[in-house]
């Protein structure tokens, strides 16, 4: 997990920034080369179904095993999809869905982190109960008041995500008069916010899918070497994502090429975390990225 590049390269300096750390229950680590995290959606209706696991213990862990195996340093559990357009979960739906999921992999997988993808503090209070390592919020803070205090009681990281309205709303919302300027004061503001609530490692999502529309998405792939000022942990989710398949006039199953494609563009400007559904295949990316930059 914690492999390093050669320190010496003023290209791998440029493109990576260094000596990034976690905290991490009592644990300090670095993300010197970037991580993969790998989805583990708990619902029935993410937009990729090869995402998709029911909480049935074999399954979840079988999945789980193939992406620690594959080279994941983080699986993200959600239980609330968030494709536009998604059907409302309840609260109590959505813990029923992760926490066992959640206590059978950190007890199969003690080493390997574990993310709860939701934007509700309860959820990711009870999750980080049953062993979560760190909290994924696509909303901010902005879908639940009480997120950032209670993360920065939890002690966890968090990771932080531009969204504007909901997932159901935020395809319509996909106006900007500056798009990155408008991003960046964004998460001044949110950073901010996690800051003053006791949180103390946030990791930025620039939230390609979520409020941007096509052209809006490549614009921000091209340009998130500017996010590096923030100095924080840049995580880069767009495997499968229409931002590809609707390029390629292809469906989600067919879009793995496309992913690999991006995947190294991300990497080239800077993303820390790839967030992914293809475990095997990011890191063969990773790896020859590292070689490209050696």
């Amino acid at each position: 997990m914690l492999e390093n590049l050669h320190s010496g390269s003023k290209l791998e300096d440029t493109l990576f920034p260094p000596k990034i750390t976690l905290r991490i229950k009592g644990k300090l680590l670095a993300l010197n080369s970037p991580w993969i995290m790998g989805i583990i959606n708990s619902t029935p209706d993410s937009f990729f179904k090869g995402s998709r696991t029911s909480s049935r213990k074999k399954e979840v862990l079988d999945k789980a095993e193939t992406m620690v195996i594959q080279g994941a340093q983080i699986l993200d559990i959600g239980g609330y999809s968030s494709r536009p357009g998604a059907d409302f979960v309840a609260e109590e739906t959505e813990l029923k869905r992760v926490i066992s999921v959640i206590t059978d992999i950190k007890e199969r997988f003690p080493e390997t982190l574990v993310s709860i993808d939701t934007f509700r503090h309860r959820v990711a209070k009870e999750a980080v109960a049953a062993g979560a390592d760190m909290v994924n919020d696509i909303s901010g803070g902005a879908m639940d008041s009480c997120m950032h205090d209670t993360v920065g009681k939890l002690g966890t990281p968090y990771i932080c995500m531009h969204m504007k309205g909901t997932p159901q709303t935020m395809q319509r919302q996909t106006q900007y008069e500056h798009l990155e300027k408008e991003l960046l004061d964004y998460f001044s503001r949110k950073i901010r916010a996690c800051y003053e609530a006791g949180i103390k490692d946030v990791i930025v999502d620039i939230g390609l899918g979520f409020s941007k529309n096509l052209e809006q998405n490549y614009q921000l792939l091209r340009n998130i070497s500017l996010f590096k000022t923030l100095q924080l942990p840049l995580l880069v989710g767009l495997s499968r994502k229409s931002m590809i398949y609707k390029v390629l006039k292809c469906s989600p199953e067919e879009a793995l090429n496309g992913s690999t494609a991006l995947h190294m563009a991300a990497l080239m400007q800077g993303a820390s975390i790839l967030r992914v559904h293809d475990v095997k295949e990011a890191n063969e990316t990773l790896l020859l990225y590292k070689q490209l930059i050696a």
